[in-house]
């Protein structure tokens, strides 16, 4: 990690986490970019988040029923506002490259380049400076200057073909997943970078493609086809070939269970009381199940549907067979697994009262990540930032004010 020696005592940096005394400067809104910042700000970085004035990062306006996704990935960053599109926007961006660590974007290609913020000009102002870049399809290439979402890089990687049954056509899973890989592989490159940095002194560029994030998940889906013509298909809730490994009826709601390990398979038909199933010729291997799937998954869903949730659950810990709930929201907060790990936390929040939200993942044992303050009001570093860090008198903020610049 670099030291805190360009930290100045104006700007207070996190004192916790893996990452603390590394700063990043945050452009770009919505989730590619954003979600990479809350998880380098989960684990100490010092995030400062550049928004427009006036506007800010139209996350601020989004969630179901309240608006309550701003909190989440915006967690314990720093928001500034800054006109990007003007040259003493441009300017001040610089200014604050000259003092960072990283600099996160997920604009299209070519804006950067266009604003004079491309790698190359900064670079010249602070060598050391780790570029990510998150986009649609990559800095290169002919797609680049392309708009790109989630969903359309999700559909290009792979997985929204597989998404969903058979009977349909190719779904969304519910969640902005496309985005969300882009912005992890982005953080995992980035913290590769810095180790490189440690060995040379120099930065690089990260290059974030939300498609190949999507294809890094797509398990042997090219090899299958290429060696063998095979073209995987939607499978809804099983796993071809795999059984059993499905979501099974209770009298009152479902279970997944998974027991095709052939010793975890004997150990489900004695939870059923039907030891003999794990050697009849039908069931005993882990072929053979996989070509009388429909078959055996019929035959456990006859034994699964004469009990309660709670009832089947009990059994499959008994027999160590492995087994969970399908959980929603309601689940998650009740549960004593959630609760022992606190996997999820109660945030403060001068507006939302009850916040909870996903704690910062994954546990470190001796720097683990914590949540400090929710998403900040727009501007709300503005002081700090510009007064503190960039050394700007009052009335220099007050004339950028003036201008439209912060």
């Amino acid at each position: 990690m670099t030291s805190n020696s360009h930290h100045t005592a104006g700007c207070a940096a996190p004192a916790f986490g893996a990452l603390q005394g590394l700063r990043v400067i945050e452009l770009g809104q919505l989730i590619a970019g954003p979600f990479c910042g809350q998880l380098m700000a989960d684990h100490g970085a010092e995030v400062i988040k550049i928004e427009q004035p006036g506007e800010g990062d139209p996350m601020r306006e989004w969630g179901r029923g309240k608006k309550v996704w701003w909190p989440v990935v915006a967690r314990n960053k720093k928001s500034i506002t800054l006109n990007l599109r003007v040259k003493a926007g441009q300017d001040m961006v610089k200014a604050l490259a000259t003092k960072a660590d990283f600099l996160l974007e997920n604009f299209r290609p070519g804006t950067m380049e266009k604003w004079g913020l491309g790698y190359e000009e900064l670079a010249k102002i602070n060598p050391r400076l780790i570029m990510i870049r998150v986009s649609g399809f990559g800095q290169t290439g002919p797609y680049a200057g392309r708009a790109g979402y989630g969903s359309i890089g999700e559909a290009m990687g792979g997985m929204r073909y597989l998404a969903g049954d058979p009977s349909t056509p190719p779904s969304r899973i519910g969640l902005s997943i496309g985005d969300s890989l882009a912005a992890t592989f982005a953080c995992l490159g980035a913290l590769m970078a810095l180790e490189w940095r440690h060995k040379t002194g120099r930065g690089q560029v990260v290059d974030s493609a939300i498609y190949e994030a999507v294809l890094a998940m797509m398990e042997s889906t090219i090899p299958e086809y290429t060696e063998g013509g095979y073209i995987r298909e939607r499978t809804g809730a099983i796993l071809p070939k795999v059984a059993p490994s499905n979501v099974y009826p209770t009298t009152d709601g479902d279970l997944i269970i998974g027991a095709n390990q052939d010793s975890v398979f004997r150990r489900l038909c004695e939870a059923m009381g039907r030891p003999e199933l794990a050697d009849d010729p039908r069931f005993s291997t882990h072929t053979a199940r996989g070509e009388h799937q429909a078959e055996l998954d019929a035959l456990i869903s006859q034994w699964t549907r004469t009990l309660s949730t709670t009832e089947l659950m009990a059994s499959m810990d008994q027999h160590g067979v492995p087994a969970g709930k399908i959980f929603r929201a309601p689940d998650m907060l009740e549960d004593p697994q959630y609760i022992a790990r606190q996997s999820v936390v109660r945030v403060a929040h001068p507006e939302f009262h009850n916040l909870m939200m996903q704690n910062a993942f994954p546990k470190l044992s001796a720097t683990p990540g914590e949540i400090t303050w929710a998403g900040p009001a727009l501007g709300a570093h503005n002081e700090e930032v510009y007064g503190g860090l960039l050394g700007l008198s009052a009335a220099e903020m007050a004339n950028l004010r003036a201008q439209g610049v912060i």
